[in-house]
């Protein structure tokens, strides 16, 4: 089998946005790449960020043409070491897409789910837990949101804070109250995490952990950015709340790094942007001879469930659903993949089980 064509195209349609997204009709754009064969097999991936998808196209694609698409290992190393900048940033996660396009076809072509092909599976379904995003401090709402999700089967659920240190005491008191609400509205046996988005610095995340400890948080997310290793160490070895990160590390040297900093208690890396699907399993891997949990970011569902599913619970314990952005993300699918009872039931189609339904597409551009 030889790849024959490598395209990306540009897909856009109207999107009627969910009520926890601020409602009403929106003009949805997004890309997907696709890796033909001929032998007639094609893998897909996306949705992408456009600017992405046209690195596959640029940069990627002649490295491609004429290869042999089940040799994932030699294509990712042969992308990888086609330009000395592709180790991070958007050249990185355009390999990333091209990885996972890859593993789909590779799993059509064995007629098998990609967890099957990664080892597993080692378990019926994954666990999930719900990110909740808002705009308000009301507590009515935060409360009623909180208990919706565990209403739903959530077994855990992450919130996001508002404010930082350019918002002094009286901004910390508000991120102090957001955890407080939560933790009293979903009780003792719910796991809760915070993200603050890289937006602090470690003596305001020192301060503010001090103050929420008691609240037994599972973990707090970025409170620095993510370069500044030696700062997540120094923050978290002041404090018994785990720390988390890596949605914003690349490849297995990166997460190297970070672990043998020592600052880090949870890995977050995305199969759209650190590697792809063989980079995560090998992050994964890592993770493991070091004792911490990789817990996926939740931009991709598709390609997490299946290196998830794959994994002992003990190195991937569960997914992220995003709560207000996996409407938007599936939108160009045929069917809405969620959590029923706050898991997800393996796929049992061949590949990733990822489709575009053309219905929902309007207008479809190739990418040069």
């Amino acid at each position: 089998m030889k790849i024959t064509a490598v395209r990306a195209f540009r897909v856009s349609g109207s999107y009627i946005a969910p009520p926890e997204d601020g409602g009403g009709r929106r003009r949805l754009t997004t890309a997907f790449i696709t890796i033909e064969t001929d032998e007639g097999i094609e893998g897909i991936f996306g949705p992408l960020f456009v600017e992405t998808a046209v690195l596959v196209r640029m940069k990627l694609a002649p490295h491609l043409l004429g290869q042999d698409p089940l040799a994932t290992e030699h294509l990712w190393e042969r992308l990888y070491r086609s330009d000395r900048h592709a180790r991070k940033g958007y050249e990185m996660m355009a390999i990333s897409a091209v990885d996972c396009a890859l593993w789909d076809l590779r799993g059509k072509a064995a007629g098998r789910p990609v967890y099957r092909l990664l080892g597993g599976p080692t378990r019926e379904r994954v666990d999930c837990y719900a990110s909740i995003q808002v705009n308000t401090d009301d507590p009515a709402v935060i409360r009623e949101l909180a208990q919706q999700a565990v209403a739903q089967g959530f077994k855990a659920q992450k919130w996001f804070f508002r404010y930082g240190p350019r918002d002094g005491l009286e901004g910390m008191e508000k991120n102090v109250a957001l955890v407080r609400t939560v933790r009293e509205a979903v009780g003792p046996y719910i796991e809760i995490m915070f993200d603050a988005h890289m937006r602090w610095d470690t003596t305001y995340a020192i301060r503010f952990l001090e103050r929420v400890e008691e609240y037994r948080p599972r973990w707090l997310e970025e409170p620095v950015h993510p370069d500044l290793l030696p700062e997540f160490a120094a923050i978290r070895r002041t404090t018994r709340v785990p720390i988390a990160t890596g949605e914003h590390e690349y490849t297995r040297w990166g997460f190297l790094q970070l672990l043998q900093t020592g600052g880090v208690d949870v890995l977050q890396a995305d199969p759209d942007w650190c590697g792809g699907i063989s980079e995560l399993v090998k992050i994964c891997v890592l993770a493991s001879a070091f004792g911490r949990p990789v817990i996926p970011h939740g931009h991709s569902l598709y390609a997490a469930l299946h290196v998830i599913a794959s994994q002992p619970y003990t190195t991937c314990p569960m997914a992220e659903f995003l709560v207000r952005a996996q409407p938007q993300k599936q939108h160009f699918f045929p069917r809405y993949v969620q959590p029923e009872g706050g898991s997800i039931a393996l796929p049992d189609t061949p590949g990733l089980g990822i489709a575009l339904d053309e219905a929902k597409v309007e207008e479809r551009v190739e990418l040069p």
